[in-house]
């Protein structure tokens, strides 16, 4: 059993791990490499002047498995929650984890599956991305209806990690570094 799962490996999914991971939570995500940002180039991401999408996603993963984060190539066919947390069906067998953490895009099947309200067509969330299910959250597009930006997803998932974070700490939780952190 592990600390987070994370379905889907794009800006919500890789910046959640990478918060929960950095911060000591075992953390692995479920990537199947079909995230918008392949189609995308940013120029509206705050800190970059020009980038490909398909590099970007390729510089976040590096810095999440840099930080710890297990990145599996596989896709989730099931989901739900169990005594401890939950559970995700993949081809190659089962995983659990205390916490999940759906970062699929505008594929809100898994939230169904696992019985999450919704509201209209999107999931409904806190303002810290959790779902009506304890310990489940849903990110980013699969949360909005046309606001799908690559910096909201990516907020949402540090949203959904903080409060991990802070479940797990008992109290306000901020990952916030300094220069003398810095290697």
């Amino acid at each position: 059993m592990t600390d987070v799962l994370v379905v889907g490996g794009g800006p919500a999914g890789l910046s959640a791990a990478l918060f929960t991971a950095k911060n000591g939570l075992e953390t692995v995500v479920y990537d199947t490499d079909e995230t918008w940002l392949h189609k995308a180039h940013l120029f509206n991401y705050l800190g970059i002047e020009s980038k490909d999408g398909t590099e970007f996603i390729e510089d976040a993963r590096q810095q999440a498995e840099e930080f710890g984060v297990e990145r599996r190539s596989a896709e989730v066919t099931g989901v739900e929650q169990t005594d401890d947390g939950f559970a995700v069906t993949t081809a190659d067998g089962d995983a659990e984890a205390t916490y999940l953490v759906l970062a699929t895009g505008a594929d809100r099947s898994l939230a169904e599956e696992l019985g999450c309200a919704f509201d209209g067509d999107v999931v409904d969330v806190t303002v810290s991305m959790e779902t009506d299910i304890e310990d489940a959250y849903a990110t980013g597009a699969m949360v909005r209806d046309q606001e799908w930006q690559a910096v909201i997803s990516a907020g949402d998932g540090g949203a959904a990690a903080l409060d991990i974070l802070s479940k797990e700490e008992g109290e306000h939780f901020h990952d916030f570094d300094t220069p003398a952190d810095a290697e």
